[in-house]
This record gives C-alpha cells, structure tokens and sequence, in this order.
C-alpha cells in the first residue's frame, strides 16, 4: 500500500519517553476492545525490565520529521531461541498506511537478528486486520497445545507461529 509520504522510520525503544509512547498506544486499543489485565500493565509499565532486559526487543514506527510514535510491537524472549510478537499497535490516525505491515516484517527481521528458532503470536478473531497481516506475513495457525507457555492470555483465540 503507498505511503501518502515517506514511510515511518522502525527503530528499537531507546528511552522512557518511547516506553510512554509504547504504553500509550497498546493502553488505548486494549481498553477500547478488551479489558486490561494486570499482564498487560505489567509489561506495558516497565518493557525495559520485562521485554528488552530477557532478550527481547521493542520496535516503534516513527514519522519522518517529527518522529513522533505511530506504531509498536514487542519481542518477547523465551527459552530455547522462542519469541513472541506481541504488543502490536498502530495509532487509530496512522492505520490504513502499511505501518502494521512494515512493523511484522522488521519484527521478523529482528528475531532472525536474534538468533529465533520460532516466532509465535496470539491474537483474537475481533482483530480481522491483524490477522490478515499476520497471515500474509507467513503466520499459521496453531492450537493451545503448540505454544511453548502454559498460562496464556484468554483473549487470545487464535494462535498463530510462522512457518
């Protein structure tokens, strides 16, 4: 999909104006749609601690110029080279851009930088969008059985890894 300009810039969080930036974006759709669970602010309130400090990463689509924050998505690491793509979300005013798509695509990239044996997500069918995306992205679905944690969110019921 074109960009109406130059497409945003994909960088890894760097400071805690871009852990605000990060909380705030995931804070607005997680509300609108579900409810917020106590995982969810955990991780939201301290991704230096529980994501980038394990060996995961976070990603942030960044307007040129401005570089304001218009997207995310976290890495989370696991045992044995598993991550998670977890944590996406794009700004209600920037969605329909491609930001979603390039956002999978550097996540991609950054766990195969990061030695990833396996990439899984969870998702909900609510999320017709993203499912998409993560279906074009190579995404397949899996069952409950198939992910490499045992107690995981009940919102997500549909589970995907990339084949």
């Amino acid at each position: 999909m074109p960009y109406a300009c130059a497409p945003p810039v994909v960088s890894s969080i760097a400071s805690q104006r871009d852990a605000d930036a990060f909380r705030v974006l995931n804070e607005e759709w997680i509300s609108r749609l579900f409810t917020l669970q106590e995982e969810d602010r955990a991780v939201l309130g301290d991704p230096f601690g529980r994501i980038v400090g394990p060996g995961g990463d976070v990603l942030l689509a960044r307007e040129r110029g401005s570089r304001a924050v218009v997207g995310c998505v976290a890495l989370l690491a696991y045992p044995d080279a598993v991550f998670e793509l977890a944590k996406m979300a794009v700004a209600p005013t920037a969605q329909g851009r491609g930001i979603g798509r390039q956002l999978i695509a550097a996540a991609i990239g950054r766990t195969q930088a990061l030695g990833a044996a396996r990439l899984f997500l969870g998702t909900n069918s609510k999320l017709a969008p993203a499912i998409h995306l993560y279906e074009e992205a190579g995404f397949v679905r899996i069952t409950r059985n198939r992910l490499p944690v045992a107690d995981y969110y009940a919102r997500a019921d549909i589970l995907m890894e990339l084949k």
